[in-house]
């Protein structure tokens, strides 16, 4: 029985089954997901299927779920010059935003879905949580997508917003706390300055990045055992 978390999925159906065989994850386990299993890569309603048969995954909310439940309400509808016509500017400027992140891939295959299996994936996004905080054997973690934007240690994790969670990097490095290690996506490990092992998992000051680029050409995508803090990953993407 272990814990594993990944992160970032972001569509990418086969690297996500190569990962899984990789940890052999098995009924007794628990996967963590970190957010960001939709857009940008070809397969993101796939994986989200795929984790709605999983009982044992707990998944977190991302920026890309929650561009996702701002706009999925309205692809519900038939697409008639009507509802175009009804569309209002807040609505309009969410599905600008969401499709230039990369929304493409979720939409298509979104659409190919009837209209209960619709409803379905956007009530299970719903139930996303915002974090996830946990002990595995003498070690306390702290599971979120981007990281606490706005840190201060004075705040109480509920006064954290959806954007400090879920869209705020914050400072790269910036310790939070002693005796809880953080764990975020978000931030490709490719891109951390200093990071001497680029589209790899990187730690720094109680702090482990997990998203390691799946998506991207070079990256690939990464599990983190909590049980004993072994890595693993995917193929490199092509």
């Amino acid at each position: 029985m272990a814990n594993y978390v990944i992160a970032d999925i972001h569509g990418e159906y086969d690297a996500f089954e190569e990962l899984l065989a990789k940890i052999s994850f098995g009924d007794e386990d628990t996967l963590y997901i970190l957010g960001d299993v939709l857009d940008r890569g070809p397969n993101p309603i796939k994986v989200m299927r795929k984790l709605m048969t999983m009982p044992n995954a707990i998944c977190i909310a991302g920026n890309h779920e929650v561009m996702a439940l701002e706009c999925l309400e309205f692809l519900l509808q038939e697409i008639s010059d009507k509802a175009i016509e009804n569309l209002d500017q807040v609505t309009l400027d969410k599905l600008v935003t969401w499709q230039y992140n990369g929304a493409s891939t979720t939409i298509n295959e979104f659409r190919k879905l009837s209209v209960s299996e619709r409803e379905d994936v956007i009530a299970f996004i719903q139930d996303f949580s915002a974090y996830e905080e946990m002990s595995v054997g003498e070690k306390e973690y702290l599971l979120v997508h981007a990281g606490l934007g706005n840190f201060s240690p004075e705040k109480d994790l509920s006064e954290y917003t959806i954007h400090d969670l879920v869209w705020d990097r914050g400072v790269l490095g910036e310790k939070y706390f002693d005796d809880v290690i953080t764990i975020t996506g978000h931030t490709p490990t490719m891109g951390i300055p200093g990071n001497p092992h680029p589209g790899y998992i990187f730690k720094l000051n109680n702090r482990i990045y997990i998203d390691c680029g799946a998506c991207f050409p070079g990256g690939r995508l990464a599990a983190f055992c909590l049980d004993t803090g072994e890595e693993f990953y995917s193929s490199t993407h092509r």
